[in-house]
């Protein structure tokens, strides 16, 4: 058995029941049959058969024009046992080193580089190093300042992990950033763990360094395969999101990889996308009904 997971936009109007009906004709499944997961927000539609490429163009071309996410995928095995997640423009709605350069009056330049590497356009590790280097002198203070007035956290996020922790999973955050945010923001949004680039500083200011070796696309895969060996947790067990190109190995890997919001590169490779829902939207395409979130 398969099932398909449409999920509007929790703020939007959400998602009409004939849009429902129309993806079950696809599918050749009964429309009767729908399972609403989140009274006109998100419902599960099941069918027998794989779904073929002009059933899914049919679909994400209906999707598209009524604003709604679709999951397709086998139904057994979709509840997960391992979150891991990326940090920035993921669990949060901001890049961090973009909002540290902004305090010095340089977040266009930076916010460049970061766009081209979370694309994919450039290496991740050379574009870090540019970017750390340009904030040479920065004081350590200010990090504490960026996170209290600059950074918010992502809608759903704290839910996402809640609800999954509630249930038995793992979490942790991964991320190519840095550990003196994710430490922070990990805490308030209650990952189990977090793992992160340490930036350098010498006598209370940044030395526009960042120590080796970077964690980037490679080590969050490695993350994701140590943590869940040490858990006891199948790859196929594991749900990743991310939004970058140094996220797309680790999506891959992961038994439901999910591109939420993600950079155009990554969207087209991902396994999964979310382009309209929020975090929450990881707990649906999982099965959970919105009166089994946890806050």
């Amino acid at each position: 058995m398969f099932v398909a997971t449409l999920i509007a936009a929790p703020k939007g109007p959400g998602l009409p029941a004939a849009v429902s009906d129309a993806v079950a004709r696809i599918l050749g499944a009964s429309p009767q049959g729908a399972v609403w997961l989140d009274d006109g927000f998100a419902v599960d539609v099941g069918f027998e058969t794989p779904v073929s490429d002009a059933q899914r163009d049919e679909i994400t071309e209906i999707a598209a024009a009524s604003a709604f996410d679709c999951v397709l995928q086998e139904r057994a095995g979709r509840r997960k046992r391992f979150l891991i997640a990326d940090m920035d423009s993921t669990m949060i709605d901001q890049e961090c080193i973009d909002e540290l350069a902004a305090e010095v009056g340089i977040k266009d330049r930076v916010a460049a580089i970061t766009a081209r590497a979370m694309n994919g356009e450039i290496a991740f590790e050379p574009a870090l190093r540019e970017r750390v280097a340009l904030l040479a002198g920065l004081p350590e203070t200010t990090v504490a300042k960026v996170i209290a007035e600059r950074i918010t956290m992502a809608s759903g996020g704290a839910t996402l992990v809640a609800t999954m922790r509630a249930n038995g999973a793992h979490t942790a955050l991964v991320s190519g950033g840095f550990t003196v945010f994710t430490g922070p923001i990990a805490g308030r949004l209650g990952f189990h763990e977090n793992r992160a680039n340490r930036l350098l500083a010498a006598d209370g200011k940044l030395t526009g360094a960042v120590a080796e070796p970077i964690l980037g696309a490679a080590a969050k895969v490695e993350a994701l395969q140590e943590i869940a060996g040490r858990m006891g947790v199948a790859t196929a067990d594991v749900l990743a999101v991310g939004d970058g190109a140094n996220d797309l190995p680790m999506l891959e890997l992961a038994g439901s990889g999910v591109a939420l919001h993600a950079k155009p590169s990554v969207a087209a490779r991902a396994r999964h996308r979310v382009d309209h829902g929020d975090l929450t939207a990881l707990l649906f395409l999982q099965g959970y009904r919105r009166d089994e979130f946890r806050d």
